[in-house]
């Protein structure tokens, strides 16, 4: 067997990020396509419920993607001290409460813009994660984010009725 035929270790995200990945930065998956058809559109696994140490890294990664960031939503009961803005590379972008759970987050660019991102807890398994953030961002998905997070994974649930 040639060198190149050996097959090299798969480096799986988020679990190998959300243990390397230096605090203040967001791991974050956006949906691909132009036609936001799905639900959501992206997934954000925050460090912790510390709105003013988490937010900023996600406000700059959304806006290397989407542009200038006004404004975020989110459940104020969700997450620790929530100030009524921050400011982020110079621009100030306000925090509004909204009653949408702690497993999702409204994003908004410009005046009218809005995205909707799944939310997944801090403290999630890694496997758990991952499948959760692939799931929020495809393109066909008709879930919320509460019954993304708590779904099986597809194997799981199979594997479960296979033995019984």
């Amino acid at each position: 067997m040639a060198e190149s035929d050996t097959p090299t270790p798969r480096k799986l995200l988020p679990d190998e990020i959300h243990r390397a990945v230096k605090p203040g930065a967001a791991l974050l998956r956006l949906q691909t396509t132009h036609s936001r058809e799905g639900v959501l559109d992206g997934a954000w696994w925050p460090r912790s419920r510390d709105v003013e140490t988490e937010l900023p890294a996600l406000i700059q990664a959304l806006t290397v993607h989407l542009g200038p960031i006004t404004r975020v939503g989110l459940d104020t009961d969700a997450w620790e001290g929530v100030p009524t803005r921050v400011v982020v590379e110079d621009r100030v972008v306000r925090l509004d409460s909204f009653p949408v759970g702690d497993d999702t987050v409204l994003i908004t660019r410009g005046d009218n813009d809005h995205f909707a991102l799944l939310v997944v807890p801090p403290d999630t398994a890694p496997d758990a994660a991952r499948d959760a953030m692939a799931r929020a961002v495809r393109a066909d998905n008709v879930a919320q984010s509460a019954e993304i997070l708590l779904a099986a994974p597809p194997e799981q649930a199979a594997d479960r009725q296979g033995s019984t």
